[in-house]
């Protein structure tokens, strides 16, 4: 079973936008409405008025999603990690028209929870007596 997670870094965007917390608030939403995510509460902000940034964290029923933005720099850092394979999205093209940025690098990682030999689940079961799953 592997869990998927995208490394998102966007470059020659638009200052005022990273500084703007209802954009990165409309960014947020957009990311989880279109991916079909499930926040578990409130997205956590915590702005910086020294360099203008902003840190947001959403934890979410499938993992996190989680961004720093350095104004001053003119990028944006992004993380989503969903526990499900999800669909392809176009961070490229949205970060482009939210944020202006000039140049856009996305990872993908497959995150895998067992190794493909299968030795940690054997270690597991041999040191717990069993496998236990998750309700």
């Amino acid at each position: 079973m592997t869990g998927i997670e995208w490394v998102v870094e966007a470059y020659g965007c638009r200052p005022e936008g990273l500084s703007n917390l209802e954009t990165m608030k409309a960014l947020f939403a957009r990311i989880v409405q279109e991916l079909s995510l499930h926040p578990c509460g409130e997205t956590q902000w915590q702005e910086f008025p020294r360099s203008g940034g902003i840190t947001g964290l959403c934890l979410l029923s499938e993992s996190h999603l989680a961004c720093h933005t350095f104004p001053e720099f003119g990028s944006l850092c992004l993380n989503l990690f969903c526990c499900r394979p999800r669909p392809e999205w176009d961070f490229e093209t949205c970060l482009r028209q939210t944020l202006g940025a000039a140049v856009v690098n996305v990872r993908r990682l497959e995150r895998r929870y067992i190794d493909s030999a299968g030795t940690a689940v054997a270690a597991v079961k041999s040191i717990s007596g069993g496998l236990h799953t998750r309700d």
